[in-house]
């Protein structure tokens, strides 16, 4: 007689078929009321994602902690993702999306017309990170799909965006847009954050964002606006349909906001930085910055410089690389750095 032994152990991974629930939270004033409402009234959240492109507003950082805080006393897992360049090639290894930008010479894809900066930064690091999660593990070979929170409200920005997607049929997830289904606007996500006794966040963005109204662009730092000067002016000489991070001008019909296509341009209208300091990251920096990555290509990778502390130069010199005769070079500011 043959005995019957109990079921392979691993066979349970197919036991639990339930949809796990992963929120897409950018830290911005609707996925901040979203998991808001949604924790507070009970409703399932098994982890929420914040992906980290390298290059959010400071305000976007100091806000990251409060409300991490905020989800794991209340039981809600959250991690921070980020995009993980391999291939460098001869360039300096990079790791933000504004040093991708200026080793490479380039703009933002949305500037372009494209939408790949989200894909890449942004949807791409979550997807990963819930590849190796074990409940979407289970949940996927079991046949089912990771419902996926998107805080897409009723506004008419979020209703384009929405449209965009509608009808979207995904074999990993099946996404939800709770603000929706409340009939949520933006001025309502404010007032549920105001509500939890939260501070309101900005909005969640890169510092050069394209989609960056021209009013934002007062409250940024001296230094993010430096760095902005020396993105615009790293890409201008391959630039032919564009004329910078906002793509082309605005003349002002129809209520909206003359401003340039050139967030420089308005810079340098507006007086947020003196010309001189303009001009001179404008026409010089741009060689320096591709002499420097001339010199290190030939480094092992492995002991190759990174873009980062080339940007953290650039910062500690105000963007005057030149300054006086007792600036430091770029290589023996990495050895202080380094000491």
């Amino acid at each position: 007689m043959i005995e019957l032994t109990a079921r392979p152990p691993q066979l349970d991974f197919f036991e639990d078929a339930e949809s796990p629930v992963m929120a897409a939270a950018g830290l911005g004033v609707d996925s901040v009321a979203m998991l808001i409402h949604m924790v507070e009234n009970g409703e399932r959240v098994d982890v929420a994602l914040f992906a980290d492109t390298g290059s959010e507003r400071p305000q976007t950082y100091e806000y990251l902690p409060i409300f991490k805080a905020w989800l794991e006393e209340r039981g809600v897992p959250f991690h921070v993702v980020r995009y993980e360049p391999k291939n460098f090639k001869n360039y300096p290894p990079y790791r933000t999306l504004e040093a991708n930008l200026l080793v490479n010479g380039t703009l933002p894809s949305k500037t372009f017309g494209y939408g790949s900066c989200s894909q890449k930064w942004k949807i791409a690091p979550q997807d990963r990170w819930t590849e190796s999660w074990e409940p979407a593990r289970r949940c996927w070979a079991a046949g089912g799909k990771v419902i996926k929170l998107i805080g897409y409200d009723c506004s008419p920005a979020d209703q384009k965006r929405y449209k965009d997607r509608e009808g979207y049929d995904d074999p990993k997830y099946l996404y939800r847009y709770p603000l929706r289904e409340l009939g949520w606007k933006r001025e309502d996500c404010i007032e549920r954050i105001k509500q939890a006794g939260l501070p309101v966040p900005i909005k969640s963005a890169c510092f050069f964002c394209p989609v960056t109204k021209a009013h934002e662009l007062h409250d940024l730092e001296k230094s993010l606006l430096r760095r902005i000067v020396l993105i615009e002016a790293r890409a201008k000489p391959r630039l032919t349909t564009v004329q910078g991070l906002w793509r082309t001008p605005v003349k002002g019909c129809r209520g909206a906001t003359p401003r340039p296509g050139s967030m420089t341009e308005y810079i340098l209208e507006k007086g947020l930085l003196p010309e001189e300091e303009v001009r001179m990251i404008a026409e010089k920096t741009p060689q320096q910055l591709i002499s420097w990555q001339e010199s290190v290509g030939g480094i092992e990778l492995s002991k190759r410089p990174d873009m980062q502390q080339w940007i953290e130069f650039f910062n500690m010199t105000s963007g005057d690389l030149m300054r006086t005769p007792s600036t430091p070079t770029i290589s023996e500011g990495f050895q202080k750095k380094a000491a």
